[in-house]
């Protein structure tokens, strides 16, 4: 099997693998990258590594999760010789849009409107030529999965994003694979998650109010439980995180009871209304689209708290009001932690573990506290199984 890196290896964003063996080829996720500032005027790297060619022969994408660096591509895949058709989700498929609407360019959603859409399941077997795909739930947003490919000979395992100690989200285990490819977004922090989590229920207990950017998936129900005070959200948001907490099967036991009553409990708020005494969720969580974008500048210009929490791409609105001294940031694990991918590479036992979501510098660091196993790979390079 040949595993090319098209995105994401070595770098934060337009995360994408090839995976070819005996003449059929897949793409596993087609993101594009918001880490750079290059959303301002998007050119070759905003979207993944793969020659036109290689789109024109691929037979599928399978897309893990419905945020930008994982689906945000999907419409230039179609736009630069792509045919096959895409798998995901039905959860995915129905964020699909509003991720697109904030990232993609207005020709590429517009394809993407009328592309070939397979639903999938997780824990379900899709077949494509010799590949054999298999998947489960990640734990980092309701409808996002890992990925299972195996040729008969050799097995790829890529973890997409995930949420091993989730509160709220269920993440099924990985079986062994010859080659992980693991979701090295926090390289080598490894502060415990619980510890994030009781700084942010202190930040946002010592104000009346506050602005938390979010994006529109996963995080909020993270964040849902993490602040113990008022919260108020963004109108635009209630029907989304309702329709995630009513997708049972993918929640932890007694977390979509705690959710249901959380939701129940905070004001809807609309644009131009006063600013709430409660901590006020918007998305997206860069303040690059969604209301967010709107609300970092009124909220920096009318001396409201903000809290970040998740990744701040160079050149965002986010970033630079951090920067600035304007905003803090207190990350909100929704991604594994050191201790946690060192634990998921013991259980995978693969031969060749590499990670994906995470620049050059600090893959190297990871590298001397992650098993003999790692190895460092970046975009463009290829690896025969």
């Amino acid at each position: 099997m040949r595993v090319t890196f098209h995105g994401g290896f070595g770098e934060k964003g337009r995360t994408s693998l090839g995976l070819a063996s005996a003449g059929t080829s897949i793409i596993l996720d087609v993101g594009i990258n918001t880490s750079d500032g290059t959303a301002a005027a998007p050119g070759p790297a905003y979207y993944p590594a793969i020659a036109p060619e290689a789109l024109a022969a691929a037979d599928a994408v399978v897309v893990s999760h419905a945020h930008e660096d994982h689906i945000g591509a999907l419409g230039w895949c179609l736009a630069n010789g792509f045919r096959g058709r895409f798998v995901m989700t039905a959860e995915t498929r129905a964020e699909m849009e509003e991720c697109l609407s904030a990232y993609a360019e207005p020709e590429h959603r517009l394809l993407a409107r009328s592309a070939a859409i397979t639903i999938a399941e997780p824990g379900e077997t899709l077949r494509v030529g010799p590949l054999t795909i298999r998947s489960g739930r990640s734990g980092h947003t309701v409808g996002g999965l890992w990925l299972h490919v195996e040729d008969g000979r050799r097995s790829v395992a890529y973890s997409a994003d995930v949420v091993p100690a989730s509160p709220v989200l269920a993440m099924d285990p990985i079986p062994h694979a010859d080659l992980l490819a693991i979701d090295a977004s926090y390289a080598d922090d490894d502060v415990p998650p619980a510890e994030r989590v009781a700084a942010i229920a202190a930040w946002t207990t010592a104000r009346k109010r506050a602005l938390m950017p979010t994006p529109l998936s996963g995080k909020p129900l993270e964040i849902l439980m993490a602040v113990p005070g008022p919260v108020a959200i963004h109108a635009s948001m209630r029907r989304p995180l309702l329709d995630q907490i009513a997708q049972a099967g993918w929640l932890r036991a007694g977390a979509g009871e705690a959710l249901a009553a959380r939701i129940a409990a905070a004001p809807d708020w609309h644009d131009g209304d006063a600013w709430p005494t409660a901590c006020l969720l918007a998305h997206d969580g860069m303040g690059m689209g969604g209301p967010s974008r709107d609300l970092i500048a009124r909220a920096d210009a009318e001396g409201v708290p903000i809290l970040l929490t998740g990744h701040l791409p160079t050149g965002s609105p986010a970033q630079l009001l951090h920067a600035r001294g304007r905003a803090d940031w207190i990350r909100l694990p929704t991604h594994p932690v050191l201790s946690e991918n060192v634990a998921l590479a013991q259980a995978v036992r693969p031969g060749i573990l590499i990670g994906h979501s995470c620049d050059g510098r600090a893959l190297a660091a990871m590298a001397a506290k992650m098993p003999p196993s790692f190895r460092p790979v970046r975009t463009g390079e290829t690896l025969d199984l």
